[in-house]
């Protein structure tokens, strides 16, 4: 909003004035108040109201207040749904073709949101409203999450009030990487103390709304809960874990069929609707062994468990709106951001940095660590025919444009004014589309421009009037889709889709089309017969791609996740880190992956000193240089495998240099299954004499750890086997790490590693 001209009078005196106060905004006329809950990673049949077994009876509930929506789209991944659920237009147009984790140098793929694509918050803030963002950004070059910013892409400098949460695409759900605002700041908890991210970020929520009550009841508020659940880690109560056992133990196969039948019970699909055959990779249930099926449904558990525990606190949000006395005019939406994620591939995992660093797990070390699956040393992630289940009666995953990757659930509830209760509505919707629906239902034309800056024109269409209407058409713009090369576009009910091998030519992938108002579940491919149609469509979704900066179409994800990392560090090999810093996130720290390097911490060493000098990572993966029983110690954590050195001798007291040099000693490239993938030296330095020494085939591949980088304690899970924080007891001046120039990191590895944790 520009400044207000001073419309009083200023004379040589206060008797010779008048005085004059600006205009407060205000919103419009019956504007609600508007909460967003936003899953990560939760598929079209995971509610119970779209056809589940998991118990989601808050949401289920909410669902029954108001509306679901069958025909509700995204964009195939994370970041870029943010992006468009956030600006009402095409993440591309914006910026965020795909991942917020790299910047490939084209106008659509820079990773951050354009000022000229204003968000929901900074178009509704002028109108009154105070604005809140608590959990999952995303939509924030990693580059740029460290304590110096730059912070124009972080959310309060994107029109949000107060923000708490985290900037990358996932974190640990026991042990959070955590923004206060524009502070990083650590959890106000540990797992040992009963702490899990979820209820915090509904604490949170609870809080930022109870504050905005008592001071500014008259304004409306904007609330964006974006929760980690379900994203992996796959982390819940281990009692609500193994409670689920029973629940799954039938198998992928008959639970899509249960959940398909429960979905036309409902409603949810057409009585038409056809089960496709399995996803590529996916094996029958029978077809697994009893050890893989008890593991698999272990994982399935956690899953569930992580999506129930949600479901349980968002009632707790729910009941604190009815107590404040503002929930019948609070505008409430809950929804995923994209299709069940096949990142954990055909057998699951129970820690993913192990595999990440090629540290394989075999089904017997599943089993014997089964009951860590959800706790503070897992990592977890469940297998693609979970997955799949859980995209019922979906074709494939998020990364894809079939149905499984963009269709999503979509709840709406507003007991004020939406008369609807436990109605469906089946009309196409896409996420860029819900800014210009909210700005709508608020009565707000969006801006020509924002801090000066011209606005980009909206894409997304509103679908205002089904809110009111179960007869109001769908949209009748087209919506194009891409991602990692894969490809779609709906028209009026058809749907032209291409699935994209990596690697191969795009003139080559094939285009199937799809009349989605008799086809749900993409079955029947009418390429053949409507060849003209198809031939239109994909013509179409050329010239959308080219209006909306989808072009040069570019598969090489890989490539583009190390060129960022090296491009970011560039020629720097020299990192100092000074006492009391913490939470340095790791796309920031110091790149040690397939690296010889140096670590050198400069302290004053006192009687009985001990404690960490430096650590990266946590309890599922990382490094940390520490002192325990007067002793130098380096600990590697590859997957929860650890391999640890300590000093063939005391460190003495006084000032000293307590290091670790690291030598690769052969060239670390991804190995088939089961062989090393390198072998590196590590060897402890007490005022720059060898102290010890070890060699082992593991090492940072492509991942050194979600969590980041800490100087003089380890905060969260440990990385070796002490109690965290384990602080420092001496007197810590600085740590420097200096790396050598032998980085050799292999683009395709790095990238399929880092595709896997978005």
């Amino acid at each position: 909003m520009a400044q207000q001209k001073f419309a009083g009078r200023i004379g040589a005196t206060v008797k010779e004035s008048q005085p004059w106060w600006p205009d407060r905004p205000r919103a419009p006329e019956g504007a609600p108040n508007i909460l967003i809950v936003l899953f990560d990673d939760v598929a079209f049949s995971d509610f119970g109201c779209y056809g589940s077994a998991i118990k989601t009876p808050t949401i289920d509930r909410l669902a029954a207040e108001g509306l679901r929506y069958t025909g509700f789209h995204t964009t195939a991944m994370c970041s870029t749904t943010r992006a468009a659920l956030l600006t009402g237009r095409n993440h591309h147009a914006v910026g965020v073709g795909c991942l917020a984790n790299f910047d490939s140098g084209f106008p659509g793929y820079r990773g951050k949101i354009a000022k000229e694509a204003g968000t929901l918050a900074e178009m509704l803030r002028p109108h009154g409203y105070r604005n809140y963002m608590i959990g999952k950004w995303h939509v924030t070059p990693l580059t740029e999450s460290g304590a110096t910013g730059p912070f124009d892409g972080w959310p309060l400098a994107r029109g949000f009030d107060r923000f708490y949460g985290f900037l990358d695409a996932e974190t640990d759900q026991y042990a959070p990487e955590l923004v206060l605002d524009n502070t990083h700041v650590e959890a106000p908890g540990t797992f040992e103390s009963g702490y899990h991210l979820t209820a915090d970020l509904v604490d949170r929520t609870i809080r930022f709304i109870a504050d905005h009550v008592a001071d500014r009841p008259q304004d409306p508020w904007l609330c964006w809960l974006a929760l980690g659940a379900c994203h992996a880690p796959h982390q819940a109560p281990a009692d609500l874990i193994r409670h689920y056992d029973a629940h799954f133990s039938h198998g992928w196969d008959e639970e899509r069929e249960r959940r398909l039948k429960r979905q036309k019970e409902l409603g949810v699909v057409p009585e038409s609707t056809r089960m496709p055959p399995r996803n590529d990779f996916v094996r029958g249930w029978a077809d697994h062994s009893e050890d893989e099926r008890m593991v698999f449904t272990r994982l399935q558990g956690a899953y569930a468990a992580m999506l129930d525990h949600a479901d349980q606190h968002l009632a707790r949000l729910v009941a604190f709106l009815e107590t404040a006395g503002v929930r019948d005019d609070t505008l409430v939406i809950v929804m995923s951001d994209n299709g069940a994620s096949q990142e954990g591939g055909p057998l699951g995992m129970l820690n993913a940095m192990g595999p990440y660093n090629f540290r394989w797990e075999s089904i017997e070390e599943k089993k014997r660590l089964i009951d860590r699956i959800g706790g503070p040393q897992s990592h977890s992630n469940f297998p693609l025919g979970w997955a799949m289940a859980a995209n019922t009666p979906l074709r494939r995953y998020k990364q894809n444009t079939h149905g499984g990757g963009i269709r999503d659930p979509l709840v709406i509830s507003w007991p004020a004014k939406i008369s609807a209760r436990g109605e469906l509505r089946h009309q196409f919707a896409h996420a860029s589309d819900l800014t210009p629906t909210l700005l709508d239902i608020v009565g707000v034309t969006p801006p020509a421009e924002i801090n000066g800056v011209k606005q980009q024109p909206m894409t997304g269409v509103s679908f205002k009037a089904s809110l009111f209407d179960a007869s109001a058409p769908s949209r009748s713009k087209p919506q194009y889709f891409e991602m990692f090369g894969h490809r779609g576009l709906w028209r009026d009910g058809w749907k032209a889709v291409a699935y994209h091998p990596p690697g191969t030519p795009f003139e080559k992938d094939k285009w199937e089309l799809f009349h989605l108002d008799e086809d749900f579940s993409e079955t029947k491919d009418l390429a053949a017969e409507k060849p003209e149609l198809l031939k239109e469509l994909v013509d179409l979704w050329w010239k959308e791609a080219e209006a909306n900066q989808v072009l040069p179409l570019d598969d090489r994800f890989g490539p583009r996740f190390a060129e960022t990392a090296a491009r970011y560090h560039g020629e720097r090999r020299k990192f100092t880190f000074h006492r009391g810093m913490g939470h340095v996130p790791t796309d920031v720290a110091p790149d040690v992956r397939s690296r010889s390097y140096t670590i050198e911490a400069d302290a004053h060493v006192g009687e009985g000193a001990e404690g960490v000098l430096i650590s990266h990572g946590d309890a599922t993966s990382g490094y940390a240089l520490y002192l325990h029983e007067g002793r130098l110690t380096h600990v590697l954590n590859i997957g929860g495998q650890l391999t640890a050195v300590t000093s063939d001798r005391l460190v003495p007291t006084g000032d000293r240099k307590l290091g670790m040099r690291v030598r690769r000693l052969t060239k670390i490239a991804p190995p088939r299954m089961g062989e090393g993938q390198g072998a590196s030296r590590y060897t402890l330095l007490i005022d720059g004499e060898e102290a010890g020494s070890v060699e082992t085939p593991l090492g940072f591949v492509t991942l050194i750890s979600w969590s980041g980088l800490d100087i003089g304690f380890d905060r969260g899970s440990p990385v070796g086997d002490y109690a965290a924080p384990f602080a420092f007891t001496g007197e810590l001046r600085k740590v420097v790490v200096t790396m050598d120039e032998d980085q050799a990191l292999d683009g395709e590895a790095v990238g399929n590693t880092e595709m896997a944790r978005q």
